[in-house]
């Protein structure tokens, strides 16, 4: 009988989407965020994909110094792939979000595929009383604000991590983006294998439709053919629905507060933990196996984690 399929769980930890008065599960300080990406590991991420926030008011930032906080911390206790962000937020430089990936050298590190509208201002609808003052702005002026990734900040960010041996998580919330990516490629500025996220239902990227995962998945295998490893993340409710569809048809999938607040309708996720083991019993309902940390790094030829900076 052949061996099944291993399919790759990436837990977002925290990100800059969701503030911390609309949980109070999403992890803030450097200590909560070591110990919700241990505690997803321990339930079968094999790579955790990490944003940093300020630990007084929850304000997320690219300060290195957190991620040298943390990022040491989750090594220690766990063998799990770690992954930087380069995405931060909109509202910083294209120099501040490189700063942690360049300096620290991690196994994997985000990178977004196109400069797009980012609505997070639909959110107001539900939250309406916030802890910290500077949650409510972000969230209303994100209909005015564009999240800026050029040309020339992808060739930057690329370029300056070229010695490192960091690969990608090339996010692709569009179409477009894959042919960006495919630029790339042909260039040669990106290395096979590509580890290409799609991420679906973020306002002013592609749908969460299963059309537009189907859509997603075609593109990707006429670019790329059997040069990528595809995986998906589904923001808010689309979670699980579309974790679902890509394991399916042969992806891997990405969970985690940074995408979705919740684990059920109406029902907010007491930790990144909780969406990953939920994630991880429809891959093994569906006959397959959950890869492992190490299953990870030789589907994506990773540098391994001895030769991190940290």
């Amino acid at each position: 009988m052949a061996e099944s399929r291993k399919v790759i769980i990436t837990c977002a930890i925290t990100g800059s989407i969701h503030t911390p008065s609309m949980s109070p599960y999403l992890p803030v300080t450097p200590r909560e965020i070591a110990d919700a990406a241990v505690a997803a590991a321990e339930a079968g991420a094999a790579i955790v994909h990490l944003h940093a926030r300020d630990p007084v008011d929850g304000r997320p930032t690219q300060d290195p110094k957190y991620f040298r906080e943390f990022a040491p911390d989750i090594k220690r206790r766990s063998d799990v792939v770690i992954n930087f962000t380069t995405g931060g937020a909109a509202t910083m430089s294209i120099e501040e979000r490189l700063q942690p990936a360049l300096q620290l050298e991690p196994e994997v590190a985000s990178l977004n595929m196109g400069s797009m509208n980012f609505g997070l201002y639909p959110m107001l609808k539900r939250f309406t009383k916030f802890k910290h003052e500077w949650e409510r702005e972000y969230l209303q002026t994100s209909d005015s604000r564009v999240f800026r990734n050029t040309f020339k900040d992808i060739e930057y960010i690329l370029t300056s991590c070229a010695d490192n041996g960091t690969r990608f998580e090339i996010e692709c919330y569009d179409i477009g983006h894959l042919y960006t990516a495919h630029h790339f490629f042909e260039r040669a500025v990106v290395k096979p294998p590509l580890f290409i996220q799609s991420v679906f239902g973020i306002l002013g990227g592609i749908g969460p439709h299963p059309d537009d995962v189907a859509h997603m998945k075609r593109t990707a295998d006429r670019l790329f053919g059997d040069q990528y490893r595809w995986s998906v993340l589904g923001a808010g409710r689309n979670q699980l629905p579309i974790a679902a569809m890509s394991a399916a048809m042969g992806g891997n999938v990405r969970v985690g507060l940074e995408d979705s607040l919740w684990l059920g309708p109406g029902k907010l996720a007491e930790s990144n933990a909780s969406q990953v083991r939920a994630v991880r019993q429809i891959i093994e309902g569906l006959g397959l196996k959950i890869a492992t940390p190490d299953d990870a790094r030789k589907i994506l030829a990773l540098k391994g984690r001895a030769n991190v900076g940290f």
